[in-house]
C-alpha cells in the first residue's frame, strides 16, 4: 500500500508538471520511469524482507523444538538419575546388612572357637560316640599348623592345610575340628557352597561330636546367604530337636524369634 501511495504521488507531481508546462513530455516520461523502478527496488526489498522474516520464524520455531527435546531429555535424565540414585541407596543397605550379618558371624565364630579350644585339650572327649578316637603327634601337629593358619586370617592356606590333613590322617581326633574350621574359612571367604559342604559333612558323619550342634548353625547361615531362608529356618528347627539342651540349640531359638532369619 505504501509502494503503491508513493507511485500515486509521483505520479501526480509529474501530470502536475506537465500541466504547469514546466516540464516537456520527455523529462515527465523520464520522471515517471525514475518513480516506478524506485516503487519496483521497494517491492523487491519488502519481499526479501518477507523471505527473511519467514526464514527467521522458521529458525525460531526450529529452536523452539529443540530447547522442548532438550527439556525432554533432561527430564528422562533426571527421572533416571532419582532411580539409580535409589537402587544405590538400596544397595548400600544390603551392603551394609552384609557386613554386619559378617561381623555378627566373625564374633560368634570366635565365641565358639574358644570354646571348642577349651573342650578339646583331652582327645577322648572328641572321640567320643562316632567321632574319630586316634591322636598322634605328627596328626596333631598337622591340625595345629592349619589351626594357625586360620586363626592368623590365612583363610585360603588354611583351607588347604586343613584338606591336606584330612588325607593324610582320617582317623585322627581333630577330623571334625577340622571340617567344622574348614567350613569356617570357606564362609569368611564368601564361598559359601563349600562351606555349607563342610558343615554337612561333620553334622552328618560325626553327630556325636560336640561341634555337630554349631555345624548345624553354620549350615543354617550358609543357606541364608545362598538365599535359602526356608531351608535356613528348617534347619534350625532340626537342630533343637536334635540338640535341645545345647547352647547351639539356644541361639538356634533365638535366631527363629528374628523375622526372615
Amino acid at each position: 500500500m505504501e509502494l503503491r501511495a508513493l507511485l500515486l504521488a509521483g505520479l501526480c507531481v509529474a501530470g502536475g508538471t506537465a500541466r504547469a508546462g514546466l516540464f516537456s513530455d520527455d523529462e515527465a516520461r523520464q520522471q515517471i520511469q525514475q518513480v516506478g523502478a524506485r516503487v519496483s527496488v521497494l517491492e523487491e526489498a519488502g519481499k526479501k524482507q518477507l523471505e527473511t522474516n519467514s526464514q527467521l520464524d522458521e529458525a525460531n520455531k526450529q529452536q523452539t523444538r529443540t530447547m522442548l527435546d532438550l527439556q525432554s531429555q533432561i527430564e528422562s535424565m533426571s527421572t533416571e538419575l532419582r532411580s539409580l540414585r535409589g537402587q544405590n541407596e538400596e544397595l548400600l543397605h544390603k551392603l551394609q546388612d552384609t557386613d554386619k550379618r559378617q561381623k555378627d558371624f566373625y564374633i560368634d565364630l570366635d565365641t565358639r572357637l574358644r570354646r571348642f579350644e577349651q573342650t578339646d585339650t583331652a582327645p577322648s572327649a572328641a572321640g567320643a560316640g562316632n567321632a574319630p578316637a586316634t591322636s598322634d603327634p605328627a596328626g596333631d601337629f598337622a591340625f595345629g599348623t592349619a589351626h594357625g593358619l586360620f586363626k592368623m586370617g590365612k583363610h585360603q592356606d588354611a583351607i588347604a592345610a586343613y584338606q591336606d590333613f584330612l588325607k593324610k590322617f582320617p582317623d585322627s581326633a581333630n577330623v571334625p575340628g577340622a571340617h567344622f574350621e574348614m567350613g569356617a574359612a570357606y564362609f569368611l571367604l564368601n564361598d559359601f557352597q563349600h562351606a555349607l559342604s563342610s558343615y554337612q559333612v561333620l553334622a552328618g558323619k560325626f553327630g556325636s561330636s560336640p561341634k555337630a550342634p554349631e555345624a548345624m548353625l553354620g549350615i543354617s547361615d550358609c543357606q541364608q546367604e545362598l538365599k535359602d531362608p526356608a531351608a535356613a529356618r528348617k534347619t534350625l528347627k532340626q537342630l533343637i530337636a536334635k540338640y535341645p539342651g545345647s547352647e547351639a540349640a539356644s541361639e538356634a531359638k533365638r535366631r527363629l524369634t528374628i523375622p526372615n532369619k
